[in-house]
């Protein structure tokens, strides 16, 4: 029997060795494309192995960065538990006191004092250590859109109902519609592909802050809550697929291609198609993987292989052209208790595994993208103009929802109100945008219109627990499984 438990585990080891390899061989293809890379590399290190003063000058200038480094993250992690500590206190999710110390941080030189300012430009700004901590970021808005799939089951997409696919289909059909309106509007200048990214904005929801408040309320048994959060799991999968849509679209156009319809439909079919391929063929892959593991008897062997496996599917997304938070979110969506069952009584839960990683990493995403702000923007009035017909549209766009709810009886404007707040994704493909460039050359997402979504943001996730506290509090809502006649 132990031999067998050896052949297996040597059977993964060249299974992931061998996969491995492949990759390896695909980055060095891509390197042969560009022999100035491999010359200047072949250079350098020539160089430097005659040249000491090189070496060490090197050697100073990681040391530098490294240093620098340290204090972004000292500074970024303690803004983002004050922030969040605060906001907690005041009722609001911990997110938006992460958002707005973040801003603060990225504004200081607002205040115009000397030291500070320096302090702001070699710390603060630094072009190489901000790098570094973009990466860190990047990774930490992958583990998050993982954790959100494995709080989600294929299982809860298939049994959540008409009602729910409906209402999740017109939360993103409608805002996005409105946001195209609004960003042609305030922007007629630049080309469609930007529109339609501050559009896909729009489309998005974070379902955990309304879990958290009709769970505070004690409301989750409630039908309306349900229809909630199962749109809300219909409406993450339709907003990713939406954003892959339209990175392709951007992408097109910057080459200069023409957007036939075809082309948009196999944009879809490839996101549709990888959602498919990941649901079916990834939970088999997932269950054999987790089997032939649980023959590993080392310390953190789970924690391990779930990194593995939700940077894999990412990184295969990324192959074929999409977003790694669309497959690190499919990878966590096709996890469930039984696929890991084998390391009952050896490991911890899965969420609890990933608790201290995502505690570090995730902070770092929402104060950095804080840090992105420029709040030198809103002294413009056009940019203020922009956020607040942007938000009014993220606001009304989200109530149509209600004309999904096909039960009588129930709380339709419930059902809406729960579906505005945008928090972590919308930031998140706003994120996306600001990294894409148009065909002219500037970012598709500025940094007036990034300032501008970031207000929609904290205004829909701020003004969302209270008036949905006081929307069930109007009267009575039908039972889960028995809805009101």
């Amino acid at each position: 029997m132990k031999s067998v438990k050896l052949f297996r585990a040597f059977v993964l080891a060249s299974v992931v060795a061998g996969i491995m390899t492949l990759f390896g061989a695909q980055s060095a293809a891509s390197l042969q494309t560009s022999p100035s890379v491999v010359s200047e590399s072949l250079t350098t290190s020539v160089v430097g192995s005659h040249d000491t003063h090189a070496v060490s000058g090197s050697h100073e200038g990681v040391t530098d960065t490294l240093r620098t480094v340290l204090l972004d993250l000292i500074m970024i992690l303690l803004l983002a538990k004050i922030g969040g500590e605060f906001f907690q206190r005041m009722g609001q999710p911990a997110v938006l006191g992460e958002l707005i110390f973040g801003i603060i941080l990225g504004n200081l030189t607002l205040l115009h004092l000397p030291a500070l300012d320096e302090f702001v430009k070699k710390v603060v700004k630094d072009p190489q250590a901000d790098v570094f901590i973009t990466l860190l970021s990047e990774i930490g808005v992958m583990l998050l859109l993982f954790e959100v799939g494995l709080e989600s089951t294929v299982r809860e997409m298939m049994s959540v109902g008409m009602s729910s696919f409906l209402v999740a289909v017109l939360g993103v059909v409608t805002p996005m519609l409105l946001g195209f309106g609004v960003a042609c509007w305030f922007l007629p200048s630049e080309p469609w592909t930007v529109h339609l990214f501050i559009a896909a904005v729009l489309a998005a929801t974070s379902v955990g802050i309304t879990a958290r408040v009709l769970r505070d309320l004690g409301k989750m048994h409630l039908r309306e809550a349900k229809i909630v959060l199962g749109a809300a799991v219909i409406d993450d999968v339709l907003g990713l697929i939406v954003v892959a849509v339209a990175q392709g679209m951007v992408l097109a156009a910057n080459t200069g291609q023409s957007l036939q319809a075809t082309a948009i439909l196999l944009i879809i079919a490839k996101a549709g198609l990888f959602f498919a391929a990941a649901m079916i063929l990834g939970g088999i892959l997932a269950r054999h993987l987790y089997r032939i593991a649980s023959y590993l008897r080392g310390h953190g062997v789970l924690l391990i292989v779930t990194l593995m496996w939700c940077f894999g599917v990412a990184y295969i997304g990324m192959l074929i052209g999409l977003a790694p938070i669309v497959g690190a979110f499919a990878a966590g969506l096709v996890l469930e208790s039984t696929t890991f069952k084998d390391f009952s009584g050896r490991d911890k839960e899965l969420e609890e595994l990933l608790a201290p990683i995502t505690t570090f990493l995730v902070p770092v995403f929402f104060v950095h993208m804080g840090m992105q702000v420029d709040l030198t923007a809103f002294g413009q009035f056009s940019v203020l103009g922009f956020a607040a017909c942007l938000t009014l549209a993220a606001i009304i766009g989200k109530q149509a929802c209600s004309l999904g709810v096909l039960e009588r009886g129930l709380n339709r404007l419930a059902v809406g109100v729960g579906m505005i707040p945008r928090g972590e994704v919308g930031l998140i493909v706003a994120g996306i945008g600001t990294t894409m460039k148009t065909a002219q050359g500037h970012p598709v997402i500025s940094t007036s219109a990034f300032s501008a979504t970031v207000i929609m943001v904290i205004v829909t996730t701020m003004i969302t627990p209270p008036v949905l506290k006081w929307v069930l509090s109007r009267g009575n809502s039908g039972e889960a499984g028995a809805p009101s006649a």
